[in-house]
């Protein structure tokens, strides 16, 4: 049996293309993160052991260029789901950030939670890489959204060290998207 706090691993993919074409979204800043190791142990809640490598890169983000979220129509996690993005709006908030409701995870958004039993949501790097790659991206082109923080989650673990009672360690990257 699963607890609530478990997601479902996302089989997907995504692709970019880069392009010095003045066309399309354009990356426009990068924050790369560093591992944050909050001590969790439980591999059944992997957004708990994300969520502080994502709050790390965020606020670096913010400091290194003077930016705060009413720079951002969404600012979007990889794959923290439905706890670890509550666990991140609380840690912003206790930082003095409102997250203002633009605030969301690829997790969150890759399946529909009132009509698929997903428990806590989707989960890794699939997940982030079709979100990215189809909804925010269209959103972008069709000029829905201007300007978007995406930043991509990752927990660092192997299935025999969390066995073992290792904690999981997480990181996460941003990269801000405009057009």
């Amino acid at each position: 049996q699963r607890p609530p706090t478990a997601q479902w691993t996302v089989t997907g993919s995504g692709a970019a293309m880069i392009s010095t074409e003045n066309t399309g979204p354009k990356i426009t800043h990068v924050t790369i993160g560093k591992v944050v190791d909050m001590g969790i142990k439980d591999a059944n809640n992997m957004g708990a052991a994300m969520a502080p490598a994502a709050l790390d890169t965020i606020i670096a983000h913010f400091n290194d260029l003077n930016r705060d979220f009413s720079q951002y129509d969404l600012i979007v996690t990889g794959d923290l789901g439905y706890l670890g993005n509550e666990i991140l709006s609380d840690m912003l908030t206790d930082n003095g950030y409102n997250p203002e409701k633009k605030l969301t995870d690829c997790g969150m958004l890759i399946f529909d939670r009132n009509t698929q039993d997903v428990h806590s949501g989707g989960s890794g790097c699939g997940c982030s890489a079709a979100v990215l790659n189809s909804l925010l991206i269209n959103l972008l082109t069709n000029r829905k959204l201007k300007n978007i923080l995406f930043v991509a989650t990752g927990a660092l673990m192997s299935t025999v060290a969390s066995q073992q009672g290792a904690s999981i360690p997480g990181i996460a990257h941003a990269v801000e998207i405009g057009v």
